[in-house]
């Protein structure tokens, strides 16, 4: 009886380990069921945003990661900015110099690490 129990118990741990693939498998590694969906940004004549930035980000691992950052980073008054997942990059357009620690907040907030910024000429 005690075996068909534990039987029983590991096909269940199965069961929910092969939904949990199958979920990150079609939504990303941290979808959680549902895919991100990108912020549009309003403005987006390069010629209004007179600073650029290079942002090093970690902690991104999906699409969805990189949407979120996208999005908290995009949610920021006179922010445009673009991220790469494969480098783990941002590349982030403002039209009034800010600070590196308040554009490194919204990041940060959404569960990543800054690495360091770059502001070019």
């Amino acid at each position: 009886m005690t075996d068909a129990v534990i039987f029983l118990v590991i096909i269940i741990i199965c069961i929910f380990g092969i939904k949990s693939l199958a979920r990150r498998m079609a939504n990303g590694c941290c979808g959680g069921g549902t895919a991100e969906k990108p912020a549009k940004v309003r403005d987006r004549n390069k010629a209004h945003y007179q600073y650029c930035a290079k942002m090093s980000i970690s902690g991104m691992k999906c699409r969805n990661c990189m949407i979120r950052v996208q999005n908290a980073l995009n949610s920021m008054d006179g922010v445009w900015a673009r991220v790469n997942l494969e480098n783990g990059t941002a590349v982030i357009r403002t039209k009034s110099k800010i600070n590196d620690e308040r554009l490194a907040a919204p990041v940060c907030a959404a569960g990543y690490s800054v690495e360091g910024i770059r502001w070019q000429e």
